[in-house]
């Protein structure tokens, strides 16, 4: 687990610094603002289509020659990214396919890469696991942005694409020397022989739609996502317009919020039992903070609420990803987090706009806490709802009318 984080680390800082420099270089060829958001739509588009089959795929192969393979892919569509830059033979037709390709790769690689490390503890520990690895992923990405700057003004652009590509081939290069954990979940038997694979999809989002909890996971990110969290966009405009703030205000306010990401993600790693109830108490407690926020009088009261927003969050999404690997049977949990992938996508799409829509309509401010109140109302109103349905006990009666003790049934209240 140790190796595993290390080289996830590495790998994280690796793509983190070519996403940074990716939009830089798109700027450079197009000058359009546009095609930069074109990119990457490109490259996340696979995982809206696809994300079920990558998912399926995961299930059916063995993982760690999957993710292996995924990860090399991965390299060398970073270093043939490098090798035209250098040349000075990057279009952006040529950029456009290569991130197509990317996107596709990473349906796959996403869920392999999920569960293997998954299988390198014990069953208790995947809530810590998770939270390591989340961990993990915001100091990557704070030193992947760094090394950006660092990288492009001193070895150039296409020298950013290949540290990449060698930091994928690192993670190739540990995944043979894992073992999974003693009593770790893993899966037990292969599915059977001639299973087709549109079965296994089937069963898949069979599995999801049928879970109660995973659907009310599903719901609560969702309304998270879609009118809270944005919060690159919503308290970027909040910070530069009603505040009064600059550039570099808002680079403190992303410094602040990538703290709060880090301390979450410890704290989500001790996380022992995580469940929808706390990502759902979390989610709605993000949504107030989120409405006091917006109503922030200066610069500083603001600094000192998105500390917690960022710790908030990030404790939820360590509880829920939790809940994803650990619900579904061994045999399927890659056709789940496929699924749960492609439900993702949608909202990464659709949240943005329509949230830049209600921006528009009631201003920065009034978009945060009209957001925050969704959020919590939403929740709030699904629990009392969940509450209402969920059968309780009833005590059985005798013939002579008097009930026997320890004896009980499942029953709807009145």
């Amino acid at each position: 687990m140790r190796w595993w984080s290390v080289a996830n680390f590495v790998s994280n800082a690796g793509t983190w610094m070519q996403l940074t420099v990716q939009n830089l270089l798109v700027l450079q060829i197009t000058r359009s603002a546009a095609a930069t958001g074109l990119s990457m739509s490109v490259q996340a588009a696979p995982a809206l289509f696809m994300s079920v089959l990558g998912g399926a795929a995961v299930d059916r192969w063995p993982r760690k020659v999957t993710a292996a393979v995924s990860q090399a892919l991965l390299g060398m569509v970073a270093f043939t990214t490098a090798v035209l830059v250098a040349l000075d033979m990057l279009d952006m037709t040529s950029l456009m396919v290569l991130a197509a390709v990317t996107g596709t790769i990473a349906t796959v690689d996403g869920p392999a890469c999920a569960l293997l490390g998954k299988d390198l503890v014990p069953v208790e520990d995947v809530p810590s696991a998770i939270g390591v690895g989340a961990l993990v992923h915001n100091a990557g990405r704070l030193v992947g942005a760094a090394l950006a700057g660092v990288t492009v003004g001193f070895l150039g652009t296409a020298a950013a694409y290949a540290a990449n590509g060698l930091s994928f081939l690192f993670v190739t290069a540990v995944i043979p020397f894992l073992r999974p954990a003693a009593g770790a979940a893993v899966r037990a038997v292969a599915p059977r022989a001639g299973k087709r694979d549109d079965l296994t999809i089937r069963e898949g989002l069979a599995y999801f739609a049928r879970r109660p909890r995973l659907v009310a996971l599903a719901g609560v990110t969702g309304v998270s996502a879609v009118f809270g969290r944005n919060y690159g966009l919503t308290l970027a405009v909040l910070v530069t317009g009603p505040l009064a703030g600059g550039p570099g205000a808002f680079g403190t306010v992303s410094t602040v919020l990538a703290v709060g990401g880090i301390l979450g993600a410890v704290l989500g790693a001790r996380l022992r039992r995580p469940s929808v109830r706390v990502v759902g108490t979390l989610a709605a407690a993000g949504g107030l903070l989120q409405v006091v926020a917006g109503l922030s009088p200066s610069l500083a009261v603001l600094l000192v609420l998105v500390l917690p927003m960022a710790v908030v969050e990030s404790v939820s999404d360590t509880a829920g990803t939790a809940v994803l690997q650990t619900d579904p049977p061994p045999h399927l949990r890659g056709s789940v987090l496929g699924v749960w992938s492609s439900i993702g996508t949608v909202w990464g799409l659709g949240g943005p706009p329509a949230l830049g829509l209600l921006m528009e309509l009631a201003g920065p401010r009034g978009a945060l806490v009209a957001g925050g109140l969704v959020v919590a109302t939403t929740i709030a109103a699904g629990h009392v709802l969940r509450g209402r349905r969920t059968p309780r006990p009833v005590q059985l009666p005798t013939r002579a009318g008097e009930e026997i003790p320890g004896r009980e049934v499942l029953g709807t209240a009145a």
